[in-house]
């Protein structure tokens, strides 16, 4: 879990690409922006549906792209304009080692770093 200030900071970052053009919303402009090679990381809604995460959580690990799954979707869609959003890309290596560092001082790096574990875990609790 991380703390409200990291949680913050991150939204802010995340904000930042958006307007930047160095984030892409959404399930089919992330796994396009993955498939290109083009993804640092990804923000997964958790409470996304079982539908958006058959869609990218495979291609996210395949490809090896840390994920972090603390926010919501309405939480996610405030910061890209929109009602919710199941799944942010970023592809900017300063606004990924900015998130990174916000979820190291609150204590959520090791949930970052073991995404296939996350996801995977929270989806066999759905069923």
């Amino acid at each position: 879990m991380i703390d409200d200030v990291a949680r913050r900071k991150i939204l802010g970052l995340v904000g930042l690409g958006i307007r930047g053009r160095l984030a892409v919303v959404g399930v089919q402009q992330v796994r396009d922006a993955a498939k290109r090679g083009r993804l640092k990381i990804a923000l997964v809604a958790s409470d996304a549906s079982q539908n958006s995460l058959d869609k990218v959580e495979s291609l996210l690990s395949a490809r090896g792209i840390p994920v972090v799954v603390y926010f919501s979707a309405a939480e996610l869609g405030a910061v890209a304009g929109r009602e919710s959003v199941a799944v942010i890309g970023v592809s900017d290596a300063g606004l990924t080692k900015g998130i990174r560092a916000a979820t190291a001082d609150s204590g959520g790096e090791a949930d970052v770093a073991a995404t296939t574990t996350r996801l995977s875990g929270r989806r066999d609790s759905r069923r």
